[in-house]
């Protein structure tokens, strides 16, 4: 397969999950490795390419953020909280990441525990489903500090390959009350600080593993993704408010299942 093909590929695996509850990393994990290549390979494209998903966020929800900005030279409570939920929930991963990163690291090549994570994900995704019943919340900065504290830690799980970030903060912040559309768009502005600094974390640690010809990959990859997660977002929060998270446990446990068979097999 040529690598432009690859690149293009992979693009547009990150730009469909970043934000579903399916493990973007997991399935490009995955992808990687149904295509022919070793996921340790592409590890570092893998993360690199995040960015383009993270400004998908920027562009969609720009009055979002600079309400909130000019909100807090004008002292607003509501942009002052917002603000401050995002930082309390960021802090739990940026902890456990420097504690335990090298261990998670070894993970990212591991499509055994991807595709066990997305069974189990898909099973606690259908039990949250069925027995929590979230509440209007009005916004992310209507979250309590509690509440934004637990979805932080609730989404170092995501930490594991599989598990999926966006959605372990989203049914995450469902299991404590809060309504779909908080809980997602939370997610999505939680993946901004969040991805930002994992990815510059881990190109910063791992610079000698992006070797000069793959820039250009990376900037085709992270295109691609901005695209797709463009569409994605955009349909997601209308489509979960509609038909709820069930069709995407559903899909985990069966690519998952299937997964298991195929590493099985080979």
């Amino acid at each position: 397969m040529p690598i432009l093909l690859l690149v293009v590929i992979l693009g547009i695996v990150e730009g469909l999950t970043e934000y579903l509850p399916v493990s973007s990393t997991g399935h490009l994990i995955l992808a990687t490795e149904l295509l022919g290549f070793r996921a340790s390979d592409w590890e570092a494209f893998n993360v690199a390419i995040q960015p383009g998903a993270i400004l998908a966020i920027v562009v969609l929800y720009w009055r979002t953020f600079w309400d909130v900005f000019t909100g807090l030279f004008r002292k607003d409570a509501g942009a002052w909280r917002f603000v401050r939920n995002l930082v309390v929930a960021c802090v739990p991963a940026v902890v456990l990441a420097l504690l335990i990163g090298d261990y998670i690291e070894a993970l990212l090549g591991n499509a055994v525990v991807v595709a066990w994570a997305l069974v189990i994900g898909g099973v606690a995704i259908l039990i949250i489903e069925r027995l929590v019943r979230p509440r209007e919340c009005g916004g992310v900065q209507n979250l309590t500090l509690r509440q934004s504290a637990t979805v932080g830690l609730i989404q170092c799980l995501a930490m594991v390959p599989g598990v999926s970030r966006s959605g372990a903060t989203i049914l995450g912040a469902m299991s404590i009350g809060v309504d779909r559309k908080t809980a997602a768009e939370f997610s999505f502005f939680l993946a901004m600080p969040t991805l930002s600094g994992a990815t510059a974390y881990y190109l910063l640690k791992h610079h000698d593993r992006v070797p000069a010809e793959m820039y250009g990959n990376i900037l085709i990859g992270s295109l691609v993704s901005f695209v797709v997660a463009l569409v994605v977002v955009k349909l997601f929060v209308g489509f979960v408010t509609r038909f709820g998270f069930a069709p995407f446990a559903w899909y985990r446990i069966i690519a998952g299942g299937a997964a298991l068979v195929w590493l099985t097999l080979r």
